[in-house]
C-alpha cells in the first residue's frame, strides 16, 4: 500500500513543484528496484541481474592475469575461472547452499543433496576392514572438476557406473544448467548438455526444495519429490534402473507395496519400531516420490508413492561410500566414523543402538 501512495504521488504530483525529469527518474528507480528483487537466482543465472562478465570474460583474463594459463586462447567457455564447477563454487560454496564446505568433519547443515566436501576424505569405509582397505572421498559422491577446490575427475572410474557419461566432463553443469530455465534446481532436461558431453532422454524431475539460504532440512522441512527423479537419474546411469541390464537387484521407480507402506508408516527407530503412526512417519533420512508431497508434508507413503534413487543416496555427495544417505556398511549407526575417522552421518532418531536405515521400509533390514 504504501508503494501505492508514493507512486500516485509521484504522477499527480503539486503542480506548483513539478520537476518532470525528477520524478520519471524515481520511478524508473522504483520499478527497477522491484524487478530485480522479485527475480531471485533465475533472474541471476538468465542474466536478469547480472552482466555476462559475472562469470564470462572476452579475452581470458581477469585483472591483468591470464583466467587459464594452460589455454592462451581460454577455457571452453571463456569463464573467469579455470573451470566450470570452480565458478559455480565461488557463489555456492559455502553460501546460497554452501555445497562444498571447507572441511569434511565439519560440513555446512544439509538442506538435501548432501555436500562435495567429503570428496576430500581420505577414508570412509566404516565397515570392520575399514582401517586397513580405506576407501577415499573418490567413492563419496559424483566426483566434479573443482581444482581451486582440490578435487579432480574420478580416479578410477571412466564413465558413469551404469552408463556412458565421461568422468573427465563430470562437473557441476552435468547436471544443473547455468544460465537457468524452470526445472526443479535448474536440473538439464532432454537434448544435450555440457556442450555435447552427453544427450539425456529423460526430463528433469518434479520436485519443489526448500530454500537453499534458509534452515536445514528436516522432517518438516524439506525438498518435496514429485516424480520423475530415477529416469532423470539414470540419464547417465541407465544400468541402474529397474529392468535394465539385470545389474541392479533392488526394485526402484515403482509403486510401494502395501507391505512396505505399513512398515515405513509404523516405524518409528529401534526403540520403537511398531509405534509409529502414518501422520507423521515421514524420515527426511528416507524420501519416496508422490505427487502429494510439499516441503513441509510429515505423513507416510501411499501405495501409489514410489521408491527413488534419492531414497537411499544424496544427489552430491556424503560421508559414506556411493553417496549413501547413511552408511550401507554398518549395522549400528552409531558405529559410523568409529573406524575412518569421517564424519558420522547424524542418527534421525534417539536410540544410541540404532541399526541401520534399511529398516525403515524391511522389518528384516533387507528383502
Amino acid at each position: 500500500m504504501y508503494f501505492l501512495f508514493v507512486l500516485k504521488k509521484i504522477m499527480n504530483p503539486p503542480i506548483l513543484h513539478f520537476r518532470p525529469n525528477r520524478y520519471w527518474s524515481i520511478i524508473v528507480i522504483l520499478l527497477a528496484v522491484i524487478l530485480v528483487s522479485g527475480n531471485g537466482a533465475f533472474g541471476f543465472h538468465s542474466g536478469g541481474v547480472a552482466t555476462c562478465s559475472s562469470c564470462h570474460t572476452l579475452h581470458n583474463s581477469q585483472e591483468g592475469m591470464p583466467v587459464d594459463p594452460n589455454d592462451i586462447s581460454g577455457n571452453q567457455w571463456l569463464l573467469i575461472t579455470s573451470s566450470a564447477s570452480d565458478l559455480c563454487l565461488s557463489c555456492h560454496g559455502e553460501q546460497n547452499g554452501a555445497v562444498f564446505g571447507t572441511n569434511p568433519l565439519t560440513p555446512p547443515p544439509e538442506k538435501g543433496a548432501g555436500n562435495f566436501v567429503f570428496l576430500l576424505e581420505d577414508n570412509i569405509n566404516d565397515a570392520p576392514d575399514g582401517a586397513i582397505n580405506p576407501i577415499n572421498g573418490d567413492a563419496a559422491g559424483h566426483n566434479i572438476n573443482a581444482p581451486s577446490r582440490g578435487v579432480a575427475a574420478d580416479r578410477t572410474l571412466i564413465t558413469a557406473p551404469g552408463g556412458t557419461f565421461p568422468a573427465s566432463e563430470m562437473g557441476c553443469t552435468s547436471c544443473h544448467n547455468p544460465h537457468g530455465n524452470n526445472s526443479f534446481r535448474y536440473l538439464n532436461g532432454v537434448g544435450t548438455v555440457q556442450g555435447g558431453a552427453a544427450t539425456f532422454a529423460f526430463p528433469a524431475p518434479n520436485a519443489v526444495g526448500i530454500d537453499i539460504n534458509g534452515d536445514p532440512e528436516s522432517n518438516s522441512h524439506h525438498t518435496a519429490y514429485l516424480n520423475g527423479m530415477t529416469q532423470w537419474c539414470c540419464n547417465c546411469h541407465t544400468g541402474y534402473i529397474d529392468g535394465h541390464q539385470g545389474t541392479f537387484s533392488h526394485p526402484t521407480d515403482r509403486p510401494l507395496s502395501g507391505r512396505i507402506v505399513q512398515q515405513y508408516d509404523i516405524y518409528n527407530g529401534t526403540a520403537d519400531s511398531v509405534g509409529g503412526v502414518a501422520a507423521t512417519a515421514y524420515l527426511a533420512e528416507v524420501p519416496f516420490e508422490d505427487g502429494t508431497n510439499t516441503t513441509s508434508s510429515t505423513a507416510g507413503p501411499y501405495p501409489s508413492s514410489q521408491l527413488m534413487c534419492l531414497s537411499c543416496h544424496r544427489a552430491h555427495a556424503s560421508s559414506a561410500p556411493y553417496a549413501g544417505r547413511w552408511d550401507f556398511n554398518v549395522d549400528l549407526l552409531s558405529q559410523d566414523g568409529v573406524v575412518s575417522g569421517s564424519y558420522p552421518i547424524p542418527n534421525p532418531y534417539i536410540s544410541p543402538t540404532q541399526k541401520s536405515l534399511c529398516y525403515k521400509c524391511h522389518p528384516s533390514g533387507s528383502g
